[in-house]
């Protein structure tokens, strides 16, 4: 008997501003994609209403016929609890809803839903950066800074949905001029509140005043701005002491990072160079061989782990 081909497999991105949609065929390619802004500011039916015309333009693109099979995943901030809703998501409006139970009774057939890191993290060892690599750690620096781990291409989730939570632990060795922020979770220090996009430019304007945007200030850092480039170079010594954290804890293979701020110039070479000083040595210096590499698919790579996702198993509990 031969085999029915798979039907397309859909994934969804849903991010604090923009959710990306795509659809790829049995072999990866690409056969639709689509971007909007995230509406979370509207709350969350117009979160629910947005992801319903997503997979309804999908269909129409696609010319499906009504009932025909399509695989869906979602990648989504924060996680599900053992009840089905949703937390730890920093667009709030998502945090104590049951998302994935909401938007498959709107659709009328079930979905998969993972933190959009895990999806990162299912990606990038599948067939990207940290392909072939024992043990992947992939953060998510943007909106947030989420994480998830990989395994030899298994996603790790955990018993209380936290694997790889980075960003909600504290941000580790701190100067005693560094600012301990409140973060939305309830603590104090988080590493997301200043080594995400937000959190950089919340230092930016706490030390020099304006109100540039993350990006705006590695740009301007780069044409040789000087307060730009000293908040850049504090974002870089944060991110390094994060990571090492993170080598200490799980010594990963490869640190994969996603995300707008993973396009920042100098990330690649500035943070190795610095985190040796925090990785645990026992008083015997050696290289780090962790490697630290941007996502081979960019900004897809969420969203094309969400669609393997649908179709895929390799999630562990």
């Amino acid at each position: 008997m031969v085999a029915a081909p798979a039907s397309p497999a859909l994934g969804i991105d849903l991010g604090g501003t923009k959710t990306e949609a795509i659809v790829l065929d049995a072999q990866g390619a690409e056969r639709w994609r689509q971007r909007i802004a995230t509406p979370s500011a509207q709350g969350y039916d117009a979160v629910l209403a947005a992801l319903g015309g997503l997979v309804a333009d999908a269909r129409q693109a696609l010319a499906l016929p009504a009932g025909a099979a399509l695989s869906i995943g979602m990648g989504t901030p924060g996680s599900l609890t053992a009840d089905g809703v949703l937390k730890n998501a920093n667009t709030q409006c998502l945090n104590g809803r049951p998302l994935q139970r909401d938007l498959a009774a709107r659709l009328g057939q079930p979905l998969r839903l993972a933190n959009d890191a895990n999806c990162l993290a299912l990606s990038e060892a599948t067939d990207g950066a940290g392909q072939g690599a024992p043990v992947v750690f992939a953060a998510i620096l943007g909106t947030g800074c989420g994480a998830g781990i990989a395994v030899h291409g298994r996603v790790l989730i955990g018993p209380n949905g936290l694997a790889g939570e980075w960003g909600h632990n504290p941000l580790p060795w701190p100067p005693a001029d560094e600012p301990r922020l409140a973060c939305y979770c309830g603590q104090v220090g988080c590493v997301e509140t200043l080594v995400s996009g937000p959190g950089l430019a919340t230092d930016h304007q706490l030390r020099h005043g304006g109100t540039l945007t993350a990006l705006q200030i590695a740009t301007a850092a780069a044409a040789g701005d000087a307060a730009c480039a000293a908040t850049l170079a504090r974002w870089f010594e944060r991110l390094a002491r994060a990571l090492a954290a993170v080598i200490n804890l799980l010594d990963p293979d490869v640190i994969v990072l996603g995300g707008g701020l993973s396009r920042i110039a100098g990330t690649y070479t500035v943070v190795p160079a610095l985190w040796g000083r925090w990785v645990c040595s026992g008083g015997v210096r050696e290289p780090v061989r962790t490697r630290l590499l941007p996502a081979l698919h960019g900004d897809s790579s969420g969203v094309r782990g969400a669609a393997w996702l649908g179709r895929d198993r390799a999630i562990s509990a």
